[in-house]
């Protein structure tokens, strides 16, 4: 069983002032796209927890 991704944890997910709406800010190709539309991403290749903390971690 694979486990779900959820968008509003990862790193790539931005929210656009411009258009009013959050994007992925990764170049996904057209069938990546129609999963990420249809909320049935799993499995992402590009997914990375939004640690705003990494950076501190690391000065430690």
């Amino acid at each position: 069983m694979s486990k779900r991704v959820n968008c509003e944890c990862c790193g790539n997910y931005f929210y656009d002032e411009e258009s009013g709406y959050y994007e992925c800010q990764i170049n996904l190709d057209e069938d990546e796209m129609g999963r990420f539309l249809t909320d049935s991403f799993r499995d992402c290749p590009y997914f990375q927890y939004d640690d705003e903390y990494r950076i501190v971690r690391k000065q430690m």
